[in-house]
């Protein structure tokens, strides 16, 4: 019963505002080491941001032009190949051991008309 007559005291005090004890003006160890930590957390900031903007970019540029490079040498090479009618197939390529349920049942999802070529006929 005597918790019950102390709650509205607690309450109140819960309400009202609390006091902050501020660290003494003098100097000691505490305040200067969260000093450091502080200074220390803005300059690896300022640096990580520097590295973010002055190496990924640059570097994601050059890797973009590699790629743009590559994809044109290899579309280059492919326009020198015979036409994909003319093109041996050889026994191991294209192998089914039983149809796929969609469209023609001998594509794959995956199947491209202007890279994949598969002749039933000339299948040894």
């Amino acid at each position: 019963m005597s918790a019950f007559r102390n709650a509205p005291r607690f309450t109140a005090q819960m309400r009202a505002a609390a006091q902050r004890r501020f660290a003494s003006t003098g100097q000691n160890s505490f305040v200067n080491e969260r000093q450091h930590i502080k200074d220390h957390a803005i300059g690896t900031t300022a640096l990580w941001k520097k590295i973010s903007i002055y190496g990924t970019i640059p570097c994601l540029l050059l890797a973009s032009a590699n790629a743009y490079y590559l994809w044109n040498e290899h579309w280059e090479h492919w326009s020198h190949l015979p036409p994909l009618e003319e093109r041996t197939e050889y026994p191991y390529q294209n192998i089914r051991t039983k149809n796929f349920q969609w469209g023609d049942g001998d594509k794959t999802i995956f199947w491209n008309e202007k890279v994949n070529y598969h002749n039933k006929d000339k299948v040894a």
